[in-house]
């Protein structure tokens, strides 16, 4: 059982809705915006490979498939510690974690300078992901000691939209970075893209370390009131979820339905994101800079339906509903971004749904298992259901590259991450509704 449900009894705190939720705005102003920026900074980490292709595959004669396989191969260093990194947050504090977690993969990504071959670029990836395994699952742990599972559909949504407005920010970055830092100095542009991009994680992890605090009780800034009502809150949440021994957790079938959800979710979003750039491109969009701004088409509209679809699904409590629909608007964005190929204009609007679609399921996923799983189940389930699931990290953008060298196009292996999001959509249908509580979804 989480820490702070075992603490609190009867006697807690009375408080008003109003009283409750001026606290929840306070805590969401709180941690909220900084997570996103830390977020931000991840993922532009992560995905920034998908610009440096577009020169770094020249200068290095690297081709699709070894493309597409180096950067999938980060999620495998993600896949075998991420486990372990959330095991050992709970251990030893999410302030100190996150901020070692952040350090440590901003030098590694700035070390991809160094990348002169194929193999130099698998070790670089796969270290990269095994230093940034345990951030996403323990920002979601983290978020579950402050906030009930109620409130946390549109807090994660606020959350999730970095990984849009990583697309907003980082896409025209990326391309000026490209386009204005070719030779300048000793380096090409796809080297200064890895060094620029790598410097706001690093300073952020310092300032996490400061800012950051382990818990309620720790948390200076609340008064004695204001930590027992939150206690109340998440001690009611705790008492609705299944706390299942560690030793039962791999058995539990609601864990291998996340996974395969989840799963589909990263095969279809990395296999897209990782070859935006590339399929724009091919669209008739020659210069580099151009390329980052289009970029952000997709990310803008997946920041309105992320929100819209967050506070819905808050709303109604219909939480399998809207990441239905939302797996379903992502699989038809697919299609038409092929089917309307001929036409770009319409093919990038095929592009902006799917993005949408793809990227408004995260922060609805993400209420489901912790709506079920407590105490060390969350802490160990929560880290196992992203670290199998982003296993899809690895074999998303390899099997595209594989196709496009196979095929010659895109266009196959768009399709197919388009049958892939409708298979998701019909195993979010077979997920059962957890039990009709304060704090969780009612039945659809």
């Amino acid at each position: 059982m989480n820490r702070y449900a075992m603490e609190v009894g009867a006697d807690a705190p009375a408080a008003d809705h109003s009283e409750v939720g001026r606290l929840y705005a306070r805590l969401t102003w709180r941690f909220i915006p900084f997570l996103m920026l830390c977020f931000l900074a991840a993922y532009l980490d992560r995905i920034n490979v998908g610009f440096a292709k577009l020169q770094m595959m020249s200068d290095l004669a690297l081709s699709d498939a070894v493309y597409g396989f180096g950067a999938g191969v980060f999620f495998l260093g993600y896949f075998i510690f991420e486990v372990p990194s959330n095991l050992l947050m709970a251990r030893f504090g999410a302030r100190r974690w996150i901020s070692r977690i952040m350090i440590s993969w901003g030098i590694i990504s700035c070390g991809m300078v160094f990348v002169t071959d194929p193999i130099s670029f698998y070790v670089m990836r796969f270290l990269l992901g095994l230093a940034e395994a345990g951030f996403l699952p323990g920002v979601i742990l983290y978020l579950t000691y402050w906030f009930p599972a109620a409130r946390r559909g549109r807090t994660m949504g606020f959350f999730y939209t970095a990984l849009a407005l990583a697309g907003v920010i980082g896409g025209p970055l990326s391309g000026a970075i490209m386009h204005y830092m070719a030779d300048v100095g000793m380096m090409k542009a796809w080297q200064w893209l890895f060094v620029l991009e790598s410097l706001p994680s690093i300073l952020l992890g310092v300032i996490a370390l400061f800012y950051l605090d382990d818990g309620i009780d720790q948390a200076k800034w609340l008064s004695a009131r204001e930590k027992g009502l939150l206690k109340a809150e998440i001690a009611a949440d705790e008492r609705a979820k299944s706390h299942i021994p560690m030793g039962r957790l791999l058995l539990h079938p609601r864990l291998w339905q996340f996974t395969l959800i989840f799963f589909a979710l990263n095969l279809a979003n990395y296999g897209l994101s990782f070859w935006l750039p590339s399929i724009i491109r091919n669209l008739g969009v020659a210069d580099t800079f151009y390329i980052g701004l289009i970029t952000t088409l997709p990310n803008i509209c997946a920041i309105a339906l992320m929100l819209v679809l967050t506070a819905s699904a808050d709303r109604t409590r219909k939480r399998r509903l809207h990441i239905g629909i939302a797996f379903v608007l992502g699989a038809l964005g697919l299609t038409l971004s092929v089917l309307m190929q001929d036409t770009a204009s319409l093919s990038i609007v095929g592009l902006c749904l799917a993005t949408a679609g793809i990227l408004s399921v995260y922060p609805l996923f993400w209420s489901l298992p912790t709506s079920v799983l407590g105490g060390m189940a969350a802490v160990a389930g929560i880290a196992l259901i992203n670290s199998l699931a982003n296993l899809a990290g690895f074999f998303g953008p390899w099997i595209v590259g594989l196709i496009k060298d196979w095929t010659g196009s895109t266009n196959y292996a768009m399709l197919s991450l388009a049958g892939v999001l409708v298979a998701a959509a019909m195993l979010v249908s077979l997920v059962p509704a957890p039990p009709a509580t304060d704090s969780s979804e009612s039945d659809v």
